[in-house]
């Protein structure tokens, strides 16, 4: 008894193979330009909270205003 091959969608194919291209590129690029999204989130997110902890720290004279 003889085995069928399998049957291969050649657009999926292509397809998978550019997505996995795409994303050997955009890997490299990251090592070669920073950090990731999710490091420039959280640096963002530490700032913002820093930012309102000193304002609300912040001490304020009555007779200024």
């Amino acid at each position: 008894m003889t085995t069928d091959p399998k049957i291969l969608n050649l657009n999926k194919a292509r397809k998978e193979r550019a997505r996995s291209e795409d994303k050997a590129r955009a890997d490299a690029n990251a090592a070669r330009h920073g950090r990731t999204k999710a490091q420039r989130l959280l640096e963002a997110a530490q700032a913002d909270k820093a930012r309102r902890a000193l304002d609300g720290a912040r001490f304020e004279d009555e007779n200024e205003a």
